[in-house]
């Protein structure tokens, strides 16, 4: 149902994936038609990514998390059994694949700011955004298992405001290597004087602060982007002022659109009086899950067919992960909302928002809401119902895009490319080709030509070190 009191957004489409099985959908890899399970194959993502570049889609949103979700139950077994996000590939992997056989797509790459050296990883960003000719995105995270933590050197994880503290001057580290350390036409490759790079257009960052200390210079030279699309999920109050600061695009996953909306209005409220941001340069993209059919009977007989291979057992896994809560300790027919734990009670609540007609709240019902699409909606019908429902999160929530998860891997993205994206087209919500053809994930994230790095809003402009600027007259920011 669309709003005739604004101009309609063209929508940033994302595929939202992981170098696993099932990813937001475990038990899902049993069924005939998937191939999730081919993960460790790079032909899985280059055939990916060129069926998601032939549907114009913006990018390839990858998510990843460093350790096994192991809460439920308190065992890793749940998730081994059913593949729920386990076992787990590294992304930046396969992305050099993925952009040699596209042209256009962009590729969204999550990394943690808490347990690698911002020096090393400034590296690897650097090469896949060379390697992919400016198309890589950082999905900025802290990391919430202490799963991972433990395997990473610490007893647990960091408290929650002081992984926060690190990865705002982790991002100021990176920002020095990738914008400060080298002046945009360092390079020279002359080879008649024999001068590859002009030395004094290099220079060290010299960064001492509380959690690290990088003398610098950056080992790489500056790619296409120097700082990649800053992609960012984070809904607390330290993760809306980091985002406020930083983010370009801010991923959400919630069930209902009145779920995110005060917190979407916040960020871009922050980001407006505190950093001198226009808000509607935040792209704010949520998590769905669309199963289509051409009849709204065929899309609901694909959803039956699906539940049938769910893993509920690996749902509870995911979201004993994702909120902490080992919802093994409660009997079956135990009513949710009645238990004495506040987190337990609050969390089902926002289910029970999202779904009024479950008249009780059990693990058993949590588990069948969570087992296909995850932490977010569902939608189920034809072409038309499907781009409504999307319309009343652009409407209610002020989100301009999305994050498709699959049930099937690749035919939920078949059936997006073929019944969903014609749709979207007739109504004006998303583009006929890239802005761009052959640009960078940022030029065609804004749909703005020559904006290979981010705008001079952005706090990043302020770091970088342009071309004619002679040497100490540019001074590297703290």
């Amino acid at each position: 149902m669309s709003s005739d009191a604004k101009p309609k957004k063209s929508l940033v489409l994302n595929a939202f994936v992981m170098m696993c099985s099932g990813h937001q959908s475990p038990g899902l890899w049993r069924h005939p038609d998937d191939e999730s399970w081919r993960f460790n194959e790079v032909s899985h993502w280059v055939e990916l990514a060129k069926l998601l570049e032939e549907a114009k889609f913006h990018g390839i949103f990858i998510a990843d998390v460093l350790g096994g979700y192991d809460v439920y139950s308190n065992s890793l077994d749940p998730a081994k059994i059913s593949g729920a996000q386990w076992p787990v590939n590294e992304p930046f992997s396969v992305i050099a694949a993925m952009a040699a056989a596209t042209k256009s797509i962009g590729f969204g790459v999550t990394a943690s700011t808490t347990y690698e050296q911002p020096y090393h990883f400034a590296r690897r960003l650097s090469t896949v955004d060379h390697l992919s000719k400016g198309r890589l995105g950082w999905n900025i995270v802290t990391s919430y298992l202490d799963s991972a933590a433990k395997n990473l050197g610490f007893t647990e994880q960091p408290k929650h405001d002081d992984r926060y503290a690190q990865a705002e001057e982790y991002v100021k580290v990176i920002y020095k290597l990738l914008e400060s350390s080298w002046r945009d036409d360092a390079v020279k490759l002359d080879r008649e004087k024999g001068v590859y790079t002009q030395p004094d257009l290099v220079r060290p960052i010299n960064h001492r602060g509380k959690y690290f200390t990088v003398p610098g210079p950056h080992i790489c030279q500056p790619s296409p982007q120097r700082t990649p699309l800053i992609l960012q999920a984070g809904t607390s109050r330290a993760g809306k002022q980091f985002a406020a600061q930083n983010a370009e695009a801010i991923f959400v996953s919630a069930h209902a659109p009145e779920v995110c909306a005060k917190s979407i209005a916040e960020v871009r409220e922050l980001a407006k009086t505190q950093y001198g941001r226009d808000p509607t340069n935040i792209k704010v993209l949520a998590l769905v899950t669309a199963i289509l059919g051409r009849t709204e009977e065929e899309a609901q007989a694909k959803l039956a067919d699906y539940r049938k291979y769910a893993s509920h057992e690996g749902a509870l896994a995911l979201f004993g992960g994702w909120t902490g809560i080992d919802l093994s300790k409660y009997g079956e027919e135990e009513e949710l909302r009645q238990v004495d734990s506040n987190a337990v009670r609050s969390t089902v609540e926002g289910y029970a928002r999202f779904a009024p007609g479950t008249s009780k709240w059990t693990r058993q019902t949590v588990a069948e809401h969570v087992a296909i699409g995850g932490n977010g909606p569902i939608f189920v019908g034809t072409p038309s119902q499907v781009a409504d429902g999307l319309e009343v999160w652009v409407n209610e929530a002020d989100v301009d895009g999305f994050n498709f998860a699959y049930a099937l891997f690749p035919q939920s993205f078949k059936d997006i490319s073929e019944l969903l994206l014609p749709e979207l087209r007739r109504r004006g919500l998303f583009w006929d080709d890239y802005a761009v053809p052959g640009g960078t994930y940022r030029e065609n994230f804004y749909q703005k030509p020559g904006q290979t790095g981010p705008l001079d809003e952005h706090i990043v402009s302020s770091y970088r070190w342009k071309a004619g600027v002679p040497p100490g007259q540019h001074i590297i920011p703290e």
